[in-house]
This record gives structure tokens, sequence and C-alpha cells, in this order.
């Protein structure tokens, strides 16, 4: 947008009942709330000891943890699977040993991505729509109890709806400037896009088709304003940016996995996974290869998790209209609504044919997997919905300011009240962690009790990856531990297991476990360790280690 505006266009700017672009005065105190709502929930989460239910938001920090603290660190500790930008982001903050044992570690970047994600809303809504509705959009996100839960844990979720926000934004602004003939303000938006996209990529697949997406859009654009604006040598360079994202990722794979599609159709794939937990003979999940109820489980979940109750129906319907009345008046900012809900076609499709299944209880079979997939429709419910209410409020009492000033009320009471009754149901993400870790979380305390009883500087032999809880619990150094992460020496260690520790801790079915029965020469038998709904944990002493190896 050129730098001198219209004096229409700059009192809209300031005008709290017109769209226009978002000032400083209005976006910092939103974001000082956000940042005390995630202090307050921090400390409540962390004295509870909340932050490392989810096992993935284990995971998470132990893969950051062993890029530095390994027998071979290195950008190949990285793993191959889960994207590697949430690990990144992770490093300057799991070096402080007490921060990875309690998670605390993977709350500074999540928070600091869920006050970006408050800003970038903002300013996008406030594009859309009067100041009072985009704060009402930013209200039910900012105090949604599943935002703020996930927002304290080391989970992916506050980096990639940071992204998508900000990727939804930085299009319209390019839209505007490219309208407004401004084609250095124009460059600098594609250079920011690219940085974007690239960061969409490296967090989540769901990034991959954001990115597919957020460059055919621009391409349009640049396409249609190419007799006004030249811009061919910065979109070029866009372009290879956005291009070399997903190639980089299937070289890294092909380097330290062997295959550029190791996290396709690898040994940690979600079609491997699902392979590996569903019983032999046992029924696909419901949505297997069928659209329709992967739809009806995908809205259902993405309802549940951004409204109370039953309102989510509502909201759903609300966020629809918002989106259609955007198209069919044909508004410019029809394109850019419609980003935001490109996770329901892509978890659809990954309900549907990906092998990624979504179970909640409100659905058959009524238990609880992967729920925190639908918080990424939590911008497109709140920008969509309080776009049509904005819309209806211009056209049935726009100029009954006591009907408005009423209505707005009632709005951000909603908002308020939709907090208070999630969190007094608990949000669904955070029932499906504590579901999900109630035998993990005990079994995962017997190894660290386990471990921290073994003489201090011990070697030991695991398979870390199953259950890294154990290992940040008990505190160890992981370049103490013979493990899987060090592929050189943990294969040789499979060969001989007695020779290359001095304790190996086995669980059950694992592949030290069936390294130990294929080669038990060497090793005593110390102790068995059970726990409920979890396989058995055996610990053997070597009776031959001279520390060699280590």
């Amino acid at each position: 947008m050129s730098r001198r505006r219209t004096g229409a266009a700059a009192n809209a700017a300031h005008d709290w009942e017109a769209p226009g672009r978002a000032t400083l005065d209005e976006l910092l105190p939103l974001m000082v709330a956000a940042c005390m709502i995630l202090l307050v929930a921090l400390n409540y989460f962390s004295e509870r000891g909340m932050l490392l239910l989810y096992g993935d938001a284990v995971a998470h920090l132990h893969i950051a943890r062993r890029v530095f603290d390994s027998r071979y660190p290195g950008l190949g500790q990285l793993g191959g699977v889960w994207l590697p930008l949430p690990h990144v982001l992770l490093l300057p903050f799991v070096q402080k040993m007490d921060w990875w044992r309690s998670g605390l570690a993977g709350a500074w970047p999540s928070m600091a991505c869920c006050v970006a994600a408050v800003a970038g809303l903002y300013r996008l809504a406030r594009h859309w729509m009067s100041m009072r509705w985009a704060m009402v959009a930013v209200a039910l996100f900012t105090l949604n109890p599943a935002m703020i839960y996930l927002s304290t844990t080391a989970m992916t979720e506050p980096l990639f709806l940071a992204l998508m926000v900000w990727t939804a934004l930085e299009l319209f602004e390019l839209k505007l400037a490219l309208e407004a003939s401004n084609a250095r303000r124009a460059r600098r938006i594609l250079a920011a896009l690219a940085l974007l996209i690239a960061g969409a990529v490296y967090t989540r697949y769901d990034g991959w088709i954001l990115g597919a997406a957020a460059w055919c859009m621009a391409l349009a654009w640049v396409w249609q304003a190419r007799g006004q604006v030249r811009l061919w040598g910065a979109f070029v360079v866009f372009t290879a940016v956005v291009v070399a994202a997903p190639v980089g990722w299937l070289a890294y794979n092909a380097h330290y996995c062997g295959d550029p599609l190791d996290f396709m159709r690898g040994p940690y794939s979600a079609a491997a996974i699902e392979r590996r937990t569903t019983p032999t003979g046992a029924p696909h999940y419901r949505g297997w290869h069928n659209p329709g109820w992967a739809l009806i489980f995908y809205t259902r979940t993405a309802q549940v998790d951004a409204a109370a109750r039953e309102s989510g129906f509502a909201l759903m319907g609300l966020a629809l209209a918002g989106l259609g009345a955007a198209w069919a008046r044909r508004e410019r900012a029809r394109g850019v609504m419609t980003l935001l809900w490109l996770p329901l076609p892509f978890y659809v499709y990954s309900v549907a044919w990906g092998s990624v299944p979504i179970f909640i209880p409100q659905l058959y079979p009524h238990s609880y997997y992967n729920s925190r997939y639908g918080m990424e429709m939590l911008p497109a419910l709140y920008v969509s919905g309080c776009a049509a209410l904005a819309w209806a409020e211009r056209r049935w009492w726009g100029g009954n300011e006591r009907v408005k000033a009423a209505v707005w009320l009632v709005a951000i009471a909603a908002a308020v009240a939709n907090c208070a009754v999630i969190f007094h149901d608990q949000p669904l993400v955070l029932q499906e962690a504590y579901r999900n870790s109630s035998t993990r979380i005990p079994m995962e305390r017997q190894m660290a009790q386990q471990l921290e009883a073994l003489p201090p500087g011990a070697t030991v032999m695991m398979w870390v990856s199953d259950h890294p809880g154990a290992v940040m619990q008990a505190g160890l150094e992981l370049k103490g531990i013979v493990n899987e992460g060090d592929s050189v020496s943990f294969h040789a260690a499979l060969a001989a297991p007695a020779s290359h520790a001095a304790y190996v801790m086995a669980v059950k079915g694992d592949a030290v476990a069936r390294a130990v029965e294929a080669h038990p020469e060497g090793l005593e038998l110390e102790s068995i360790l059970e726990s409920t709904g979890q396989p058995e944990v055996r610990v053997y002493r070597s009776v031959v280690y001279s520390g060699a190896e280590r």
C-alpha cells in the first residue's frame, strides 16, 4: 500500500466501526493480556505436573536434546518423520537440564508462538471487520482453554497456528500492496511469505498444502497486477524458497534415512504405526477410506475443541455462513478467508486415506486420539463466525447503536462463558492427555527410579524413543546411554548387549528385549518392573562389561 493514503482510508484505519489496518495501540494490550494469561496458566499447569502429559511433547523435547546430547550429536539426530523446525526452536531451552526434565523448555517457544498468533489473528480480522468484532474473534482464540494448555507444552499446534495465521495475513497484505501498485512493499511481503511458508513446511505436513495454496494465490494476484507492478524477479526468488523447503526435507530423509519418503512409508510413519497398532483381522477405524465419516469426525472434533458442549454446531453454522457471505458478495477477503479452512480438506483426506485416525468421546468408539488436530480450525471458525456477525450487524441493526452495543456485549460474554465452561468440563485435548498418559507415566516413573538407583556414571543400554520420559525424569544425559539414536554403537550393542553396557533395560517387545533374548550371554537379571496396561520391563546387569566400549 502506498505511503500516502486517501483521507477516507486513513480515517478508516483508526475507525472502530470500519475495517482497516490494526494500529500498535490496538495490538499491544491484546499481546500483554495474552502474555499474562499464559504465564498464569504456565504456573497452574507446571505446579500440577501437566506439561508432559502428552507423549508427543516428551518426544519433541527428547529429539531436541539429543541433537547435542548424544554420542554422535548433529543434525542427523533430528529424525526423519517429525519435521525439524519445532525441535530447532527448542534447542536453546532444552540445554538447561531442569527445563528439559520439567517440560518448561517446551513452554517458552510455544507461548511466544501463541502471542504471535493472537497478534496476527487480530490484524487479519481487523482488515475484514470493525475493531469490536475483531476483538471478539481474538477473545475466543486467546481464552480457549485447549489453546492455553497446548501453548504451555512442547506440542506443535501453537507454532503452526502462528505460521498459518501470519501466512494468511501477509497474503492479504500482498493483495492490498498490489492493488495500490506498491512494488516495494509487495517485494518485502513476498520475502516474508517465503520465510513463513518455509517455516510451515518444516513444522507440519499440513504446511505443505498451505504453502502450495498460498503460492497459487500469490501467483494469481501477481499475474493480475502484471501491467501495473513488476514483481517477476522477486516472485522467482519467492518460488525458489517455497520449492526448496520440501525438496530439502526429501533430501534430508534420503541422506540420513536412506529413503526420501521415509516419513511416509518408514517404520515410524503414520501408516506403519496404524499397521502395528491394529490387531490382526480387526476392522479399520471408522473413516478409513470413507471421506463422509472422516468429515464427520474432523468437523465434530473441531467443534468440541472450539466451543463448549453443543454450541459447536452453532459456531460451525455461523462460520460457514460467514465464509459463504464472503463468496456471495465477492469480497476481496474471500480467498484468504478460505485459506484458513485448508485444515478441513487436509484432515478429511488424512483420516480417509492417510492412516490418521481421530477418536473423540462424542462419537463411536468413544475414545481419545488425535483430538488436537481440530485445533487448527480455530482461526477459521472464530474469524469466519465473527465475520458473519459483523455482516449481520451492518445489514440489520447497523443504525441502532444500543442494539449494536448490546449484541457486542453478549458476544464478549459468550467468549468468556465459552472459556469458563470448557475449563470446567476440561478441554478435550487435556482429557486425551490424561487418558493416554494414565499408564505411561507410572511406568516411566518406575523406570526412572530404577535408573536413578544405578551406580553414578554407569553405562545403560535401552530403547529410549518409546519411553524418553524415563530418562528425563531420571535426569540422565543421553550420551551416557547406548540407544537407537546413535545407530553405530547401538547396532553393535544389539549383537552383544553384555559387552557394550553395564546395565541393560529391556521393554518387552522392543529391539533391546529381542537382542537380550538372542544374546543373553554375560547378563544377569537384576529386577522386573510391572505396570498396569504397559509391557514388562526387565533390568539386567552385565558381568563382562569392562567400560571399553563407552
